[in-house]
């Protein structure tokens, strides 16, 4: 049986990630049928939705940023189990709102925990498991922050809430990411239109299954 593909997206809050998928899946889904699966971080499994709602939500103010850290990975552990891992093992394609390049870049780097700390125990988590591709969405930080508060008012998370400071960091992360790793890690300019940053993506992935299909 034909080995699965696993597709990621990523980005900074605000980035259009939401859009971006909105954009995007109907054009999948004609596509690849039921041999795409969709799942998002934290959370696509029952365990691991409700670790989301702990971690994201504004209940827990007081949250040490080495809880949060554990707490995205324990959503991962069980979310590869339950999910990623069977459907890859079935030769499905998997696409994923967010995976480790988050927790790395808001955790490692937002957070200060250190990328190698923060990578470690992903690792364990992930059994090791790396995309075969990976999309980031990449704006300004102020930009991100900005759309945030214009059209996410209502749904701020806790994470939403950091300082520019903190976002500065994340993006920063993000780029070396994508610099240390170049062909896994696709960077698509956030600023342009919704429907550009859908047919960019498309044609990436599109790019990347040559080989698969």
């Amino acid at each position: 049986m034909k080995k699965g593909f696993f597709i990621t997206i990523e980005g900074p809050d605000g980035a259009g990630k939401t859009s971006l998928l909105d954009n995007l899946m109907p054009a999948l889904r004609d596509i690849f049928g039921d041999n795409l699966i969709e799942t998002r971080e934290p959370g696509g499994v029952r365990i691991s939705e409700a670790i989301r709602k702990i971690v994201l939500g504004l209940k827990y103010p007081e949250m040490n940023r080495r809880t949060e850290a554990l707490l995205f990975a324990a959503a991962r552990a069980q979310h590869m189990v339950e999910k990623i891992e069977p459907a890859l093992a079935d030769g499905k394609i998997v696409l994923s709102d967010r995976f480790v390049d988050s927790s790395i870049a808001y955790q490692g780097g937002g957070r200060e925990l250190g990328i190698e700390a923060v990578g470690e125990i992903n690792n364990f988590a992930t059994n090791g498991l790396q995309p075969n591709l990976t999309l980031l969405l990449d704006l300004p930080s102020e930009v991100g922050i900005a759309r945030i508060m214009k059209h996410r008012s209502d749904e701020v998370n806790r994470l939403d809430k950091d300082r520019l400071v903190f976002h500065k960091k994340v993006r920063q992360t993000y780029l070396q990411l994508a610099k240390d790793q170049p062909n896994r890690i696709k960077v698509l300019d956030a600023t342009q239109s919704p429907e550009k940053i859908a047919i960019n993506a498309l044609q990436l992935i599109q790019e990347s299954l040559k080989g698969w299909i």
